[in-house]
């Protein structure tokens, strides 16, 4: 287990609302200062990923979470940048398949989880099976499900306790998970919308029903307290990251990506005489060619 101490992570078992978590930086952020300080932390991340791949046998999930506008793209590109993506994968999941409507709602994502010396990028997630269905309940009649509790908060927390050992089960054989919720303000989020309808170039952003699921923003938050309350562990934490502004989000989530895998302390996989040994014949057969 590798998890770092941070103001942002929440701690196990902590009774807190939502509504007191920040979503803005605790200070003027200096743009300049922390593009330099995010340009050095993704090339200790690139070093660092480069001997967890030819370490082969750790991984590390990244998982994103957000409402709508909130920028988990853009900080997936811009914390990944430079890193070799012969050892990096980014899954986005969207709705359910009916292949995957046929399985448990793990089945999707257990699927797409990193191999050894990977590290895995989970774009929304299994959580969604706690967020949006949670906002949208009729989502469930699509899951077939053998029997529907009465009282669905029953559903939820079996949910929960299933992810809860799902992500334990993952850190015991040697993936970390580290959980990201790019905590946005409505009036933020507004701003965006609108400025994805004022610039040609980024009308493609935009989607009526992102307008529709804001209608449905307090619930939003009820559901993303309730998940990160139950699910943010000792093994695999939660951190709520201000998102208003996306420079100290992006760089502080590479921060914390670089100092994870720092205490992860991958090593390039050691050479043995008898393989020195072969080394030295094949520098001689090599040299006398």
């Amino acid at each position: 287990m590798h998890v770092i101490e941070h103001p942002y992570r929440i701690l196990p078992d902590t009774d807190f609302s939502v509504a007191d978590l920040a979503t803005t930086p605790p200070f003027t952020v200096d743009r300049k200062v922390f593009e330099k300080q995010l340009k050095s932390d993704r090339k200790q991340i690139a070093k660092l990923q480069h001997r967890l791949y030819a370490e082969d046998r750790r991984a590390l999930l990244l998982v994103f979470q957000a409402m709508d506008a909130a920028g988990k793209d853009s900080t997936i590109r811009a914390v990944t940048k430079g890193i070799n993506p012969a050892g990096c994968r980014v899954h986005s999941f969207k709705k359910p398949s009916s292949l995957e409507l046929d399985h448990d709602f793990l089945w999707r994502t257990n699927n797409a989880l990193p191999e050894r010396g990977h590290i895995g990028i989970f774009n929304r997630s299994y959580y969604e099976e706690t967020l949006v269905v949670r906002v949208h309940p009729k989502i469930l009649q699509y899951q077939r499900l053998p029997a529907l509790p009465e009282n669905l908060d029953t559903l939820w927390d079996e949910r929960f306790t299933a992810i809860n050992a799902m992500e334990k089960h993952l850190v015991n054989n040697g993936t970390q998970v580290l959980k990201f919720w790019l905590n946005v303000s409505k009036e933020e989020q507004k701003q965006r919308f609108l400025s994805r309808l004022d610039e040609p170039e980024k009308h493609w952003k935009f989607s009526s029903s992102d307008v529709k699921e804001r209608g449905h923003w307090d619930e939003y938050m009820h559901a993303y307290e309730q998940v990160i309350r139950k699910t943010s562990t000792d093994v695999a934490p939660w951190f709520a990251i201000p998102a208003d502004n996306k420079m100290y989000m992006r760089q502080t989530i590479a921060d914390i990506v670089m100092k994870t895998l720092q205490n992860m302390n991958p090593q390039f996989p050691e050479v043995h005489d008898k393989e020195k040994a072969m080394f030295d014949e094949m520098r001689v057969a090599l040299n006398s060619d």
